[in-house]
């Protein structure tokens, strides 16, 4: 009979316990070289104008997209609100990010991601598609981290996106980061 003992299990027939050791989900990507950082540009919002900021999936990835976690530094003194859309609509003047890098920097050659951070520094184009999952109130001068442990799963062709809005009457600085992995669909 095996009984649960702290950190250990014990087999009570032969008295010789086992260590159990739990990693969390996202170190064991990283360990794998799946596992990516990264963030935006300067974003500008207000004054009539949000910005965007997401994973983006592309539709030849062959690897399915967990969000791991996301934040959001406002630089500003206003108090800003973040809508998370799921499968929507990015403009086409949508920049690539090239602040993306593996957080396991041991392997060699370095894991190179498949998803993208998608930005649009500021626009007055708002989502036509796709669903708003939640809406989130960043607090002037601070960051807001949003931990997901990966329960959002986006396919190829697939999004997470950030629309940021401001209701103040000049622009407002505005940085996103991204954590997330890669899992590949086969």
């Amino acid at each position: 009979m095996f009984q649960k003992n702290d950190h250990c299990i014990v087999n009570r027939k032969n008295i010789k316990p086992q260590k159990v050791v739990s990693i969390p989900v996202s170190l064991f990507r990283s360990m794998q070289g799946k596992y990516f950082v990264g963030q935006t540009e300067t974003l500008w919002v207000g004054n009539g104008s949000n910005a965007w900021a997401g994973l983006v999936n592309p539709c030849n990835s062959d690897v399915n997209l967990y969000v791991n976690v996301f934040t959001i530094s406002n630089f500003s003194d206003d108090y800003l609100t973040a809508e998370i859309w799921l499968n929507t609509n990015l403009p086409e003047k949508g920049c690539i990010s090239n602040n993306v890098f593996p957080t396991n920097t041991a392997l060699k050659p370095l894991p190179k991601n498949k998803v993208d951070i998608r930005f649009i520094e500021s626009t007055n184009k708002v989502p036509e598609k796709g669903v708003n999952v939640y809406q989130r109130i960043v607090p002037p001068n601070t960051t807001l981290v949003s931990e997901e442990d990966g329960k959002f799963i986006e396919s190829p062709g697939g999004n997470y996106v950030i629309v940021i809005k401001s209701s103040s009457s000049k622009l407002d600085k505005v940085i996103v980061a991204f954590g997330w992995w890669e899992k590949s669909r086969c």
